[in-house]
């Protein structure tokens, strides 16, 4: 029996979600919520089928509605998914999960308390750009990791609520923690607010691990070209993901850099200290299916089976605990907060 679904929030990117779950045989699409009357005409038409209003009271409070999607601005995930928990329903969050670390963790508890699942959209992991990228870490391909160095930037959008780094570092922040499965010990964090005072929009942020690994992001929104590239390093090999690129999103470089660890002579010392190696590039085929159709299926599958989610509530919590920090440092001159 299809999963009912109700969506809050026909903006930027509600609508891409109401499609999806609109064109799932694994759920019925039952409402559209939006105060803006325009954006909730707009899509009560493509979708008949739904119910459409602007008051969300009507989807907590209906009985046959098993699951709700948060598609609004970041500041009402909190409010509106505990309500929706508290109602009996499943959640899907757009991301970032919550604008703090402790209203998370109430979600969290929450969706346990009344064995609900709770789950936010993290695009990113489930491109299959990046689904190829864990499955090659994971298969130890690339080796042991070196660094992950990220750039994220574009001219606008501008928010009027969030700052820079919690407009785009969770994607990036979202994907390095899917791919690199560890958590980080340290994190120091610059800005700067060049438009609207106390509003960043450039940041640079950098994690420290417990071994040698290093990892690095920019997110800016004054930036003339539109980049989003990162650059993910092993011992045996290196990957370059730019999610521009229409068809070669991944290369895979077998290309390293070796210590020379036998006793040299002095001569010799200068010259063969470290020695490279540079080999093939692949280009690996991937999955073309949009992202957002395995979010939707996650999701509802968690449902179905009672199981954890890709990017559950614990994977949400994890991505706010280090936007808090890198606000945290920003706030603070750049100071490295230990995590």
């Amino acid at each position: 029996m299809p999963i009912s679904v109700g969506v809050i929030g026909c903006g930027y990117w509600g609508p891409n979600l109401i499609r999806n779950f609109a064109e799932s045989e694994a759920a019925e699409l039952r409402w559209v919520c939006d105060r803006d009357a325009r954006r909730l005409e707009k899509v009560a038409r493509r979708y008949p089928a739904a119910r459409a209003t602007a008051d969300c009271g009507e989807l907590f409070d209906d009985p046959r509605l098993d699951a709700l999607v948060i598609a609004t601005p970041v500041a009402t995930h909190y409010p509106f998914a505990r309500r929706a928990l508290e109602a009996g329903k499943h959640v899907l969050v757009e991301k970032p999960l919550t604008a703090s670390a402790r209203e998370a963790e109430e979600l969290i508890a929450l969706a346990e308390r009344r064995g609900l699942t709770l789950m936010v959209d993290h695009t990113f992991i489930y491109t299959g750009a990046v689904r190829r990228i864990k499955e090659l870490v994971a298969a130890g391909e690339v080796g042991d990791l070196l660094y992950f160095d990220s750039v994220r930037i574009n001219l606008g959008l501008f928010q009027h609520d969030v700052n820079v780094v919690w407009d785009l570092a969770p994607h990036d922040l979202s994907i390095m923690d899917h791919v690199v499965g560890r958590t980080p010990t340290a994190l120091t964090a610059t800005g700067s607010c060049h438009i609207e005072p106390g509003l960043e929009n450039i940041a640079y942020v950098q994690l420290r691990f417990d071994d040698s690994l290093i990892a690095n992001f920019h997110f800016n929104w004054l930036s003339p070209v539109k980049i989003r590239r990162t650059l993910i390093a092993g011992r045996r090999r290196m990957i370059v993901y730019d999610d521009i690129e229409p068809t070669e999103k991944i290369r895979v470089y077998d290309s390293g850099v070796t210590r020379n660890e036998r006793a040299l002579t002095e001569e010799e010392t200068y010259k063969t200290l470290v020695s490279y190696r540079t080999g093939d590039v692949w280009v690996p085929k991937l999955d073309s299916t949009e992202a957002l159709r395995y979010v939707v299926a996650e999701f509802l599958d968690s449902i179905s089976h009672s199981r954890p989610s890709v990017s559950d509530g614990a994977a949400g919590l994890r991505v706010v605990r280090l936007l808090e920090a890198a606000q945290q440092s920003i706030n603070d001159g750049g100071r490295w907060i230990k995590l």
